[in-house]
Formats: C-alpha cells, structure tokens, sequence
C-alpha cells in the first residue's frame, strides 16, 4: 500500500516539475489561448466525475457535497476557458466599416 502511495506521490512531483519546465518555456503571448485552451479541456474531468457520482452506490452526504463542489467549480472552469478563447478569437475579427464611419461623423 505505501509502495503504490509513494510511487503516485512522485508521479505528481515529476509531473509538477514536467509541467513547470513546458510552461516557463512558452512565451508571455501565448499563456492565455494556452489556458483558455486548457480549460476548456477540463470538460473531460468534469464528464468523469458525471460518471463516478451516476456509478458510485450510496455515497454518503459528504461525498456528494464534494462532488457537487467540484462539479460546479470543473463547469465553471470550462465555460470560463470557451469565455477566454471566444473574446480572444473577437480580437481578430475585422470591425464594420458602417461603424467608423458613424463616429467620424459625429
């Protein structure tokens, strides 16, 4: 039991480490479309803890307060990425021409 603890414990370092080595290497430019990106990936863990709660038999009232927490804050986490990622795609977008004319008029 404490060989399987300590091997998923250095799992998790190394991939911290891993993590913190790829994203100290991308430039400043890309960290948002990178995390709004990720985000919205989250949405595969939010579909597995759907699973787990419809597969788990009797879970106590603590464990559905939990998973309901994490449920909330795994949606949130994804419509807040497709958020990000849909005003940066706006930024691209080329504005109306009707609008600049309106204002130098004014």
């Amino acid at each position: 039991m404490y060989s399987e603890l300590l091997a998923n414990i250095a799992i998790l370092v190394l991939s911290g480490f891993v993590g913190f080595a790829v994203i100290s290497k991308v430039p400043n430019t890309l960290h948002t479309p990178l995390m709004s990106g990720t985000n919205a990936i989250h949405g595969i863990v939010v579909l597995g803890a759907l699973v787990t709660l419809g597969r788990m038999e009797d879970p106590s009232i603590g464990v559905q307060i939990i998973l309901f927490v994490a449920l909330v804050f795994g949606t949130l986490n994804v419509i807040g990425g497709f958020v990000v990622t849909d005003r940066m795609l706006g930024m691209f977008k080329g504005k109306k021409p009707g609008a600049g004319a309106e204002k130098a008029g004014q």
